[in-house]
């Protein structure tokens, strides 16, 4: 089963009880044409949590690898303490 773009974008993340934010991009390696990251506008309970900021509305990128399950709603197979190992910007070469 493939997913679409316009499927992914604007779903909602969520870690546990935790609404992590919101999905704004895909972010694709161009080296081999996979997805290695989601660009997420972090709510402010996430960006607290993961980046010890009280702003909501901050972008990150989550790495694919924290993804479990999706639906409506695309939910983290991680626990919300983990949120920083995941919330980091791709390594640009």
């Amino acid at each position: 089963m493939s997913i679409r773009y316009k499927d992914i974008r604007w779903k909602k993340v969520i870690c546990e009880d935790l609404t992590v934010g919101e999905v704004k991009e895909v972010i694709i390696d161009p080296s081999n044409w996979k997805v290695t990251h989601l660009e997420l506008e972090l709510s402010a309970e996430a960006a607290e949590l993961a980046l010890g900021t009280r702003k909501g509305g901050i972008r990150n990128f989550l790495a694919v690898s924290a993804i479990g399950q999706t639906g409506k709603a695309i939910k983290l197979k991680v626990k919300k303490g983990q949120l920083q190992i995941y919330l980091k910007p791709p390594k640009i070469k």
